[in-house]
């Protein structure tokens, strides 16, 4: 395995054969239209050359506010999305982002999704049996006894049964409808599965299922996730890394337990101390930001974070920080002053 440098960029990393999804550089701009004839007048830079890695097996959460292009990543990773610009290598099989309607069926079957709201995710009009087993025709198995005991072995797989196979969306709960739509997820046998916020629809007794269930088929099956998420909590209990988003930009990534108690970036302290702790005994200081996340379509020049960070000095705003390993160990971070500031963390103890 390759070892980390001090000062070494993500996007130095050489591809390794234990690496399953490698993104260097990934932009995804959405024009502004106007005038009469509706031409780009300026663009919205939802996700802005953005570097992270993720190995087989692990879960990488990415973890941000609303609106800083969590989502819109994770839509690029599977072509829902056309990247504007950037590199994504899937599993050493070279550059996928130029890839035509020929071949992204085929290399769809190694990545799926996990849809955020399970009410809107299946159709209202097909059984269970039919949007479960519709992968599986649209990839070629014809054969409906075949594919009827696949969607049978796949709603086992979710804790669902065969008599749930005839039934329609609306009879079912929002947890059970999410188990659907992992068992549709899985039916391909993918390699990455990436889940956008797959329970932040759902209570929070059943959020806690649903998170075990998708451990339990990780393990079951070898599967790698991009968790996509903004309760911390939730991303705490499920990732083996975590990389933390802003403004389109990856400002901080490194191993769950590194990044919740040792965080090297003003963004992510922020973060965590919103998080409420369940132990009387320990102390923190609530981080409060001030003003409006910057809009996209005209983000501050340096560091994007510099016009709410307590920590700025003159270079944050004249020159924008490199994400970069800090000290060897895996911990990426984008900040000037990553050497210096001695931010607080969270014990993974707590905020369970």
């Amino acid at each position: 395995m390759h070892e980390i440098g001090h000062d070494e960029q993500v996007n130095d990393i050489p591809f390794q054969d234990d690496i399953l999804l490698n993104v260097r550089g990934l932009k995804k701009y959405f024009p502004i239209l106007g005038g009469v004839f509706r031409r780009p007048i300026g663009w919205i830079k939802a996700v802005d050359d953005v570097d992270f890695f993720i190995r087989k097996g692990e879960t990488l959460g990415l973890v941000g506010e609303s609106g800083c292009g969590k989502t819109t990543t994770g839509k690029c990773v599977l072509h829902l999305e056309e990247p504007t610009d950037g590199k994504i290598v899937f599993n050493r099989n070279g550059d996928w982002t130029p890839v035509s309607k020929r071949t992204i069926s085929g290399l769809r079957r190694e990545m799926q999704v996990i849809f955020q709201d399970p009410y809107s995710s299946l159709s209202p009009r097909m059984k269970v049996a039919d949007i479960v087993g519709e992968p599986l025709e649209a990839q070629g198995l014809r054969n409906k006894r075949e594919r009827y005991e696949r969607v049978e072995a796949l709603l086992a797989a979710v804790g669902l049964g065969h008599h749930h196979m005839s039934r329609y969306p609306h009879e079912f709960s929002g947890g059970q409808r999410q188990r659907i739509g992992i068992a549709r997820a899985l039916a391909l046998n993918p390699s990455l599965i990436i889940c956008d916020e797959p329970v932040s629809a759902l209570d929070v007794s059943i959020q806690a299922q649903v998170l075990n269930l998708l451990e339990d088929l990780q393990e079951k099956f070898g599967l790698t996730y991009l968790f996509i998420a903004h309760d911390l909590s939730v991303v705490q209990h499920v990732s083996d890394r975590v990389a933390v988003m802003y403004l389109g930009k990856i400002v901080e990534m490194a191993d769950v337990g590194l990044l919740f108690e040792e965080p090297k970036h003003p963004y992510t302290e922020a973060l965590f101390s919103a998080i409420p702790v369940p132990d009387p005994d320990f102390q923190y200081e609530q981080v409060v930001l001030e003003g409006d996340v910057p809009s996209p379509a005209n983000p501050p020049d340096g560091c994007h974070f510099h016009p709410r960070c307590r920590h700025k000095q003159d270079i944050c705003s004249r020159e924008e920080p490199v994400l970069e390993s800090l000290d060897g160990t895996g911990h990426f971070v984008a900040c000037h002053l990553r050497d210096e500031l001695k931010l607080t963390g969270i014990p993974m103890g707590n905020g369970r």
